[in-house]
């Protein structure tokens, strides 16, 4: 069962990640981006290019920056190239742009890379830490602890600094921050480049644990399912949400009919749906009309 808990806690680490892209750009432009996930599948194809031996074989630790700096141009250009051209339009018009785009970054990682499963070469790949019976992957205690590391520092981000209170303030009403001074536009742009280098992480964690595929940009789908348990708005809700989806799979798999146990995380969500609409870490904001 602690065995169970453990590969649980890691995967769930990546929704969680995943799930911090979608709270990302919700909270400094509340627009929803179901591309995230398909960000993140990059950012696992793009690292495997960079650091792999039969590709470009740079070594591990140059290859992960150049990675996550690639995917944060990437969210930038986006936003600056096609997001922007939607300002002003109902906000389901980016939910529909976002899902296209999904489609179309899964077809070109399917044509650049293949569609055969690929892994990620990494310095603590096959490394075991062993305590209280349990044997850990070195790379799953890795997807943890950077998982806590980078969620405890965009909290604070957002918190305390002078850019992470002006998205906020973007995000809740952009015409009287412009009036203030903040280049709403730049900011919103400065978004979606951080969401695009966190799912770069997410990417590249997850291709230190298992194979990555294009399908695997589908993920974004649970990571969603986690934001909404979370709270949409919440940073340390989408991490817990995440990790609630993660414990939940691995458990639902022993204790259901194969086949069932990918229902569950979202009888989880539907659940939240109901009972507490909001989310577990709500943030509701009242609003003068």
């Amino acid at each position: 069962m602690l065995q169970l808990v453990v590969s649980g806690l890691a995967n769930g680490s990546v929704y969680g990640l995943i799930a911090l892209g979608f709270v990302l750009i919700y909270k400094a432009t509340e627009a929803v981006n179901f591309a995230q996930g398909d960000f993140m599948m990059m950012g696992a194809f793009v690292t495997i290019w960079l650091a792999n031996s039969h590709y470009l074989g740079l070594d591990f630790w140059v290859a992960v920056p150049i990675a996550i700096v690639i995917m944060a141009i990437a969210g930038y250009l986006l936003d600056l190239l096609v997001v922007r051209r939607l300002f002003g339009q109902p906000q389901i018009a980016t939910v529909i742009l976002t899902i296209a785009i999904g489609f179309i970054l899964r077809f070109g990682a399917g044509a650049i890379w293949g569609h055969e499963p690929q892994w990620l070469e990494t310095p603590f790949a096959g490394r075991e830490v062993r305590m209280f019976g349990l044997v850990l992957g070195l790379e799953e205690v890795a997807v943890v602890i950077v998982t806590l590391i980078l969620t405890w520092s965009l909290f604070l981000f957002f918190r305390r600094s002078k850019l992470g209170l002006a998205m906020q303030a973007a995000s809740q009403n952009q015409l009287a921050a412009y009036y203030m001074g903040i280049p709403v536009k730049r900011i919103q742009s400065l978004v979606w480049a951080l969401g695009g280098a966190v799912a770069a992480v997410a990417g590249i964690l997850f291709a230190s644990k298992g194979a990555v595929d294009p399908s695997t940009g589908l993920l974004g789908i649970k990571a969603f399912a986690a934001a909404v348990i979370g709270g949409f708005g919440s940073l340390p809700g989408a991490l817990v949400g995440g990790l609630i989806i993660g414990l939940v799979e691995p458990f639902a798999a022993y204790a259901l009919p194969a086949g069932y146990s990918q229902v569950a995380p979202y009888a989880i969500m539907l659940l939240v749906l109901i009972f507490r609409p909001a989310g577990l870490f709500s943030q509701v904001q009242k609003k003068k009309v």
